[in-house]
């Protein structure tokens, strides 16, 4: 019998890809089985089983996991791994975030994270990488936000392995989602999110602050901290991030006329952002945004899910994942 530890343990996400995971992944169960990679699976029922499972199975002994969905399935499938480290931790018990592996058969609209990695949509290369234990590590980011309703300061934990956002970032995701959960999918959701919420963009102050500096204050069109470069089906908000440097790629984009607004989107999408005069941007291991005006409450997004909301902080950790990657 395989230790438990080398057996891989899938989360499969029945939702994502217009109801196309489980033919999916019955190709990939039949490569895996090929390749003779000892595996179980488990399928979700609903928002946030995903974590469920990814706790208990590393409570249970589980060191490697495969999400099978998009970046909200990984994000789940993170935010449990990490949450059971925490609650072993605590316990005295000895378990650290390099202990586990995370690999990913995308499916979905929303395959942002896997693009930084150069990870293929081809189930079959992904298995096969799998197999050939083709993987690097990268950081993880503890994010402590507010509770969006009654604006209780951090208490709200979640964990971020490529973008989040708060303002105009969280804003499309939040519709995004919305459109989602009413049965649409196609990547063209974020490309009519971001224009609704750039024609009906709200405003609000914050004062951004990295490793303890304040590097703005003032009124905020949207705020996004990286450490992958891709969200939203492409956009590059934090085009410079990288991947294992300890650093969080900070960028901050005052409220700005209908035009150069415009220009913004384009430059979004062919990575040439951070040459605008107007957007902010630094990198560091901590940022912290506070509301400026004290109404706090501005949602805040990590990995496309809405976690909490301003204020909230964002820290890189000290240990990394490892994680499917190709070079």
């Amino acid at each position: 019998m395989e230790q438990i530890d080398l057996v891989w343990f899938a989360v499969v996400n029945p939702h994502a890809g217009s109801g196309k995971t489980l033919s999916l992944w019955q190709k990939a169960e039949t490569l895996i089985r090929q390749k003779q990679i000892p595996y179980e699976y488990r399928t979700t029922d609903c928002k946030f089983h995903a974590t469920e499972m990814a706790y208990s199975a590393a409570k249970e002994g589980f060191r490697r996991f495969i999400a099978v969905g998009g970046d909200g399935t990984v994000h789940e499938v993170l935010d449990g791994i990490m949450h059971c480290i925490s609650d072993m931790s605590l316990k005295g018990e000895s378990v650290t975030l390099s202990d586990f592996t995370l690999a990913v058969i995308p499916i979905g609209s929303g395959n942002d994270w896997i693009k930084s990695h150069h990870v293929p949509y081809d189930v079959e290369e992904v298995v096969d990488m799998i197999a050939d234990g083709s993987f690097s590590m990268q950081d993880i980011v503890k994010v402590s936000a507010s509770d969006p309703v009654s604006g209780a300061e951090w208490t709200r934990f979640s964990y971020m392995i490529n973008i989040g956002g708060t303002g105009l970032d969280s804003r499309i995701c939040e519709r995004v989602n919305v459109q989602k959960d009413a049965g649409k999918s196609g990547k063209l959701l974020y490309v009519k999110s971001l224009i609704y919420n750039l024609i009906h963009s709200k405003i609000f102050s914050a004062r951004v602050e990295c490793d303890g500096k304040t590097i703005y204050r003032g009124k905020c069109l949207s705020i996004a901290f990286g450490i992958g470069k891709y969200s939203g089906g492409g956009f590059r908000q934090t085009p410079e991030a990288i991947m294992d440097d300890g650093l969080t790629e900070v960028t901050v984009i005052p409220p700005l006329p209908i035009h150069r607004m415009v220009v913004a989107a384009c430059r979004l999408v062919d990575g040439t952002f951070l040459k605008l005069k107007e957007v902010v941007s630094c990198r560091c291991h901590a940022v912290s945004v506070f509301p400026e005006d004290g109404v706090a409450g501005e949602i805040v997004e990590v990995d496309g899910e809405i976690v909490g909301a301003v204020p909230v902080t964002l820290e890189n950790l000290p240990q990394r994942l490892q994680v499917l990657h190709k070079d």
